[in-house]
């Protein structure tokens, strides 16, 4: 736990990539009205649940006004509330929704992390920027030793998993590894199952393209194995 707080505590001091650093810091001075009155978080935002979990889940990056806001991964925006009802069904979350920081909200054998801990601009962040922030991801799951399951969220979490994974020689390409929502991978004999999963943004959500009844499954599956 003190490992997982000094790492945190490096995450939220990170200024590594200047077009993040302006970008997070200019959304939290201009803010968008709905929450003109909330005093945003405006720094990197560290991960988020309990140490010895054997449950990893990791998204892309926060919300300009979700996670970006509060301080916390997939908290008070949308694609969170899509994650924590899913995450409170399968077993996972004290509680269906988190608004807050300070919200009460308590994860069960599970961690949530990113590939980039910076709100990026459209919600896309460059190369080198996912580069910056992948050490950060490495420590995380050097100090989670309990893992069993991996829930990546998205291409992108998925491809920056497999990555390090190759460069770990625990793979020896990503290419035998195709994403596709529901779809499970076995990555070695004592590395944890990776499932990939469509991201519960908004692109998606709204779309029909992510159910909820999907990402429940998802969990579901996660739940089995554990």
């Amino acid at each position: 736990m003190k490992a997982l707080r000094i790492l945190n505590q490096e995450i939220v001091e990170c200024r590594l990539c200047p077009r993040l650093v302006e970008y997070r810091e200019s959304i939290a001075r201009l803010k968008r009205r709905a929450f003109r009155n909330c005093e945003y978080w405006g720094r990197p935002v560290p991960g988020f649940g309990d140490p010895r979990a054997r449950l990893l889940i990791l998204g892309l990056a926060p919300g300009a006004h979700g996670a970006n806001r509060t301080g916390r991964v997939f908290t008070g925006d949308r694609s969170g509330d899509f994650l924590y009802q899913a995450l409170f069904e399968a077993g996972f979350a004290s509680q269906a929704t988190s608004v807050s920081i300070d919200d009460g909200l308590a994860l069960y054998d599970a961690y949530i992390g990113a590939a980039v801990r910076c709100a990026p601009p459209g919600n896309k962040p460059a190369p080198d920027e996912i580069r910056n922030c992948r050490p950060y991801l490495e420590r995380e799951l050097e100090l989670l030793r309990r893992l069993s399951v991996v829930v990546a969220l998205g291409r992108l979490a998925f491809e920056v998993y497999l990555g390090i994974l190759r460069d770990q020689r625990k793979i020896a390409s990503r290419s035998g590894f195709v994403f596709a929502h529901g779809a499970e991978h076995r990555t070695g004999k004592g590395q944890p199952l990776l499932i990939s999963s469509y991201h519960p943004s908004q692109q998606n959500t709204f779309t029909g393209k992510l159910t909820p009844a999907m990402l429940l499954a998802v969990f579901q599956r996660a739940r089995r194995h554990l």
